[in-house]
């Protein structure tokens, strides 16, 4: 146990200081993450809050939350690991007594930790503009919703591995993970509420792992109605069955990788 933790405190102090020597682009991808805002004043112009049994005040929350919970709950593992099997940096990877995927988790995590200080700028800034300025829940309910956003992270970290795994057949993967991106936007609930869809169409997310990778963890830090324990039953629920599907890849990925390289 004390190896393990020595292990990811030496990995994540590592990532970090690599991170802060991009601060400064991460600054811009903290910015490039503004869709949600961008959406707030979209629905507030269109006075669209009554239509969704949504007070002003409750709408301005919930994309203020969904703006942070984007923040933290970006994943890019596709891009650098196609970028190492290319450029053959994953062989000496996969000679260490660790699998790859730890670091490029600590890498996602070393990243929200460089892009704290900007999201808390934007935020505040937000604020005083007087968006979501009242009706904030308890902190305790913001610390359950930190915690869940960070499930919803892991959920997507899981998700784009197993789509990373076709980097082991196909040079040019990373493809696929843009092609995710539309259905991502629409039905996570980062351009509009669930309830702002059809019936058809809301059902329709809802059985898709998207909403609980934004709506559910947005709700929860902005205080609106939620199923918590539905909300975290079906978070394992996908993580029972991604994590397997990955496990399964990465051993059929490695065995033509191997045929690759003979």
């Amino acid at each position: 146990m004390k190896r393990t933790l020595r292990l990811a405190r030496v990995l994540l102090s590592v990532q970090y200081a690599y991170m802060l020597e991009y601060r400064a682009e991460i600054a811009l991808w903290a910015l490039s993450g503004l869709l949600p805002l961008i959406m707030l004043a979209l629905w507030s112009g269109a006075g669209a809050a009554a239509d969704l049994s949504l007070s002003p005040a409750a709408l301005n929350r919930y994309f203020l939350a969904a703006f942070v919970v984007r923040q933290f709950t970006v994943v890019w593992v596709i891009h650098v690991f196609e970028e190492d099997s290319l450029q053959g940096r994953l062989s000496p990877y996969l000679l260490q007594p660790l699998h790859p995927f730890w670091r490029y988790l600590a890498a996602h995590i070393a990243e929200q930790a460089t892009r704290v200080s900007f999201v808390l700028a934007i935020v505040l800034a937000v604020w005083l503009l007087g968006a979501g300025a009242s009706g904030w829940p308890p902190p305790s309910t913001w610390l359950l919703g930190l915690l869940v956003t960070h499930l919803a992270f892991l959920l997507r970290f899981l998700l784009q591995s197993v789509i990373t795994m076709a980097c082991f057949w196909s040079e040019r993967a990373a493809a696929l993970d843009r092609l995710l991106l539309i259905p991502y936007l629409f039905l996570s609930g980062l351009v509009a509420p669930l309830e702002a869809f059809p019936p058809g169409l809301r059902r329709l997310a809802q059985v898709t792992p998207f909403p609980s990778m934004v709506d559910f963890p947005a709700r929860l830090l902005s205080g609106g109605e939620v199923n918590l324990a539905g909300g975290l039953v079906t978070m394992a629920a996908w993580m029972a069955l991604l994590l397997p599907l990955y496990l399964l890849l990465w051993r059929a990925g490695l065995r033509r990788y191997a045929a690759m390289g003979a």
